[in-house]
């Protein structure tokens, strides 16, 4: 067989397959003609509990809300993380910058044991005890601490509030979106009235506005938590 034969056999092959595919896909029912899909209700029946237009607004409903939830889950799931991780770095640098709100047991032993080896130094040399002078520190002694360890441990534990709301809000959005997309059973008219009313008090409870509040209330926690951070370097 000619070489150019084979060749033209193999195009004219290649392009009924293309034409056979084109068929089949133009072919394939198309999911947004509702005419097609749906049969045309029977006359005085187009408001009935299973009428086409429930069934339109629910498939249309239903892409509106997988678009709308997919896109604040995803944003709901990062704060989480997020919030998580930076909540467990501040609360674990806050467990070393409190201690100088607290205090000072360490500096209350030295103070103690230079006054023990004072009165052995004076029962040693002949002195009387109460000539030892005593220390002014004692446990009863009000704190005292500076400013910059207050303003350090207050940014911070600021932070710290600001990031666990932002977790705790985050998660009952979680709930509220799961609540949402549940599934509804009765007529189809019915499931378009609850997922209607669902959609009003999302409205209602402004979720849309916490949601794309809830980066801002991150974003003021991190910076609190630098503020705080350059404070605590600054004597360094």
């Amino acid at each position: 067989m000619h070489p150019g034969s084979v060749f033209t056999h193999s195009k004219v092959r290649f392009i009924t397959v293309q034409l056979e595919l084109d068929a089949h896909c133009c072919s394939a029912p198309n999911p947004f003609d509702y005419g097609e899909k749906y049969p045309e209700d029977a006359w005085g029946k187009e408001f009935d509990d299973d009428a086409r237009v429930w069934k339109v607004y629910m498939d249309e409903a239903e892409l509106f809300d997988v678009e709308l939830t997919e896109g604040w889950k995803d944003t709901v799931d990062v704060l989480l993380v997020f919030a998580g991780l930076f909540s467990a770095v501040v609360a674990t640098l806050i467990g070393l910058s409190i201690q100088a709100l607290q205090p000072d047991y360490a500096q209350a032993t030295v103070v103690v044991l230079l006054e023990l080896v004072a009165l052995q130094r004076a029962i040693a040399s002949g002195n009387a005890a109460v000539d030892v002078p005593t220390s002014s520190f004692t446990l009863d002694t009000p704190i005292s601490p500076s400013a910059l360890d207050r303003w350090v441990n207050g940014h911070w534990f600021t932070s710290l509030a600001f990031s666990l709301c932002t977790a705790l809000i985050a998660t009952i959005i979680k709930q509220w979106i799961q609540q949402y997309r549940t599934f509804t059973f009765g007529s189809t008219m019915k499931r378009v009235f609850h997922r209607q009313f669902r959609h009003m008090g999302l409205n209602k409870w402004r979720v849309p506005v916490i949601i794309a509040l809830l980066p801002s209330l991150l974003h003021a926690s991190l910076f609190l938590f630098l503020a705080g951070m350059s404070l605590f370097l600054l004597p360094l």
